[in-house]
């Protein structure tokens, strides 16, 4: 129904215009022209602004890349009145590949110490169990560290 009203709103629109026209002089309809001209520059420039970033945002939702701009027509996404086509717009994100999100480096780079201090380090009761070479490298190995600290 909206879209019913919408088409005979548009066409009302075209014939108070067509009437207007009729009854200008040459050089009002040279100057109409003129704003009209510019008015579609104006809005084919920014339809195409508001393309690009349309397809940035649903690319970036759903987690794709777009190629390049230079690679794209842009002017395919727009409908017939000049505005942005969103469903031709998800229709060509949902179409691209989505790419594995791996990070550049480590992630636990920088964050310091991780765990307790006793992490891997031996308790009384597993020296009782040991023997004296056992001991000395368990020493040399540092897993009594906390113990002789007495942190155990």
């Amino acid at each position: 129904m909206s879209r019913k009203n919408e088409a005979s709103f548009k066409e009302a629109h075209r014939e108070l215009d067509q009437l207007r026209s009729a009854g200008m002089s040459e050089q009002e309809r040279a100057i109409e022209a003129a704003r009209q001209e510019a008015r579609t520059a104006a809005l084919s420039e920014m339809n195409e602004r508001l393309v690009a970033a349309e397809l940035k945002a649903q690319a970036a939702a759903a987690g794709t890349s777009l190629p390049d701009a230079d690679f794209l027509n842009l002017n395919r996404f727009l409908d017939g009145e000049g505005t942005p086509d969103t469903e031709a717009i998800a229709a060509f994100v949902s179409a691209l590949p989505t790419t594995k999100h791996t990070p550049a480096y480590r992630q636990d780079l920088g964050l310091g110490r991780q765990g307790t201090s006793t992490a891997g380090q031996l308790t009384r009761s597993d020296l009782s169990r040991m023997t004296p070479a056992q001991v000395n490298k368990a020493r040399d190995e540092g897993r009594l560290d906390a113990l002789m600290r007495g942190e155990l």
